[in-house]
């Protein structure tokens, strides 16, 4: 009994061999461009962490010196040596707080602005 082979056509060959071309093509564009897309997450992650970490520094920062303006002004008023001269010592005090909130507001959002880009 002789055993007859089945050959599969050359055309067919082709067409699966250009079938696992393209798909080999497609799942490394996928790999690739999730690769990508990985790192801007990361990217965009670490830029959202340093800038998060800038703003809580800044705040700190602002904490410290209207802290030190309060204790400051304090000690002034407990010298002073009549109502004139502290109701002008808090004028002054509430002038430059006030001054100095609004600096501290454009640069907090000076930090919002960098983070948005």
């Amino acid at each position: 009994m002789t055993t007859q082979t089945f050959e599969i056509p050359s055309e067919l060959r082709d067409f699966a061999e250009k079938s696992v071309d393209q798909a080999r093509t497609a799942v490394g564009t996928l790999i690739t461009n999730s690769i990508k897309a990985a790192d801007q997450v990361q990217s965009s992650s670490q830029t959202f962490q340093t800038t998060l970490q800038a703003a809580v520094a800044k705040g700190f920062d602002h904490a410290q010196t209207n802290a030190n303006a309060t204790f400051d002004f304090a000690q002034k008023l407990v010298r002073t040596k009549d109502f004139r001269e502290a109701f002008e010592l808090q004028s002054e005090f509430v002038r430059s707080q006030f001054a100095a909130l609004q600096a501290q507001a454009k640069d907090l959002g000076a930090l919002a602005q960098n983070a948005a880009r």
